[in-house]
């Protein structure tokens, strides 16, 4: 070999080293920045989730086209799912059915947020149907519980409620107006 063969030879091998270190380097300061670990540790697609209670009961069922994970925090987010919430046991109520255009889901399922197109359909023990509509609703499984800060909607056969702010227990079917309360009887609506 040359000598100056030798050179370019040695210079080539010098800057595939500086190469090799520069992406080295880079790929460990996107790690530390949190590039990678933005990312959801598991994502699901077209699914249904059973999740129980302490005591092993069914606290609520998940289905939805699209659910991840958050590592850090461990919550859920979750695309426009449909949350069924049985009733308690021994009631002749049917379970709710709440529908929205996001959701999550704390780290232990203790609570739901639900934003966007929120609707929450059952019946009571009557065989009657109950439905509420609003923006968001949070919704507690373990306590069987919801509220909201937003207007809502509730509607009966032959009954319609419109307020702001609402306490529901869900298992009663006993829903609060909080303030702005307005009723409407109308023989059409079933």
């Amino acid at each position: 070999m040359t000598r100056r063969g030798l050179v370019i030879f040695v210079l080539l091998l010098i800057g595939a080293v500086l190469s090799t270190w520069a992406l080295w380097s880079q790929r460990d300061r996107d790690t530390l920045a949190g590039g990678a670990s933005d990312r959801p540790d598991y994502t699901l697609h077209d699914f249904e989730l059973t999740v129980l209670d302490v005591q092993g009961k069914e606290a609520f069922t998940l289905i939805a086209p699209k659910m991840e994970r958050d590592p850090k925090v461990k919550t859920l987010d979750i695309a426009t799912p449909l949350f069924v919430i049985p009733p308690k046991a021994g009631s002749k109520a049917t379970p709710w059915e709440v529908r929205s255009r996001t959701g999550w889901v704390s780290e232990k399922g203790e609570e739901v947020r639900l934003r966007g197109g929120v609707k929450a359909e059952s019946t009571n023990a009557d065989g009657k149907p109950v439905s509420i509509v609003t923006d968001h609703l949070n919704v507690f499984p373990d306590d069987k519980r919801a509220t909201s800060t937003a207007a809502v909607t509730v509607t009966q056969p032959g009954f319609i409620l419109n307020g702001q702010g609402l306490e529901a227990d869900l298992d009663a079917k006993r829903i609060l107006l909080k303030s702005n309360v307005k009723a409407r009887y109308d023989r059409s609506v079933r």
